[in-house]
């Protein structure tokens, strides 16, 4: 008997299956894990991103959402969140516009613990410009601006922005997940779901990064995709919940 498809089993916040990003990308998976978890906490959070490749994701889903300048969706977050103070409040930002460009927001609203939950689609690559380096391409990453790859002494060490979000008092929850395996993406979502219980909790700040593929970005094939994320990115990062309270 040939296969036939049932449904298409999309979110209920997801209000089409399709997107233009490129074969391989990551994003609409972590975005589809997102909207699962929201969907399940039967919550109905403000939505406020960024600028990148994700920003489309935004007007696919049926979320009332605003998009920020470069950087700015913590601070913008901040000003709702403290408006609203009874409302979920979710940032997505990638690692062009969260690290390289606005990396003093985050931090800032991580000290002042402000309730909202920022998410970070880590690729490594400013995509929606062409893929060159950020701050967080790694040592001997291949992009559009580190043709042989990134090297330490001319542009930097990568930042680890979760690591450093750990550190401030403010935040409540950190963690960083990938999406390159069912089973990563089963891991990824307790985070995200941890981070939303506890921002309708009042514990802080909350941050969940998710490490996504680049393929288009990384000069490599779709199905190698996962497999460069798993060998760059995550032995470069490491996976897992870097700040958490204890579990009741």
């Amino acid at each position: 008997m040939s296969p036939r498809l049932i449904s298409e089993f999309k979110p209920n916040l997801l209000q089409s299956s399709e997107h233009d990003l490129c074969p391989g990308c990551g994003h609409g998976i972590a975005w589809r894990a997102v909207l699962d978890v929201v969907a399940e906490l039967g919550l109905k959070p403000i939505l406020l991103a960024g600028h990148g490749c994700y920003t489309q994701l935004m007007i696919n889903s049926d979320l009332d959402s605003l998009q920020c300048l470069h950087g700015r969706a913590p601070a913008a977050a901040t000003g709702i969140k403290r408006m609203l103070p009874q409302t979920p409040v979710i940032t997505l930002q990638g690692d062009g516009d969260m690290v390289s460009e606005g990396l003093h927001e985050v931090l800032h609203a991580a000290s002042r613990g402000e309730k909202i939950t920022s998410l970070l689609f880590n690729n490594g690559v400013f995509g929606d410009t062409g893929g060159h380096m950020t701050a967080t391409t790694v040592v001997g990453q291949r992009t559009k601006t580190s043709l042989d790859g990134r090297d330490p002494d001319e542009h930097g060490h990568p930042i680890d922005i979760g690591r450093l979000l750990a550190q401030i008092d403010g935040a409540a929850y950190v963690a960083r997940g990938a999406v390159n395996s069912p089973a990563m993406v089963a891991r990824t979502k307790h985070m995200v779901r941890r981070a939303l219980e506890l921002q309708v909790q009042g514990a802080g700040f909350t941050f969940v990064e998710v490490l996504t593929m680049c393929p288009t970005g990384w000069f490599v094939s779709t199905p190698e995709g996962p497999g460069y994320l798993k060998e760059a990115m995550m032995e470069n990062f490491g996976i897992g919940e870097l700040k958490a309270p204890a579990e009741s």
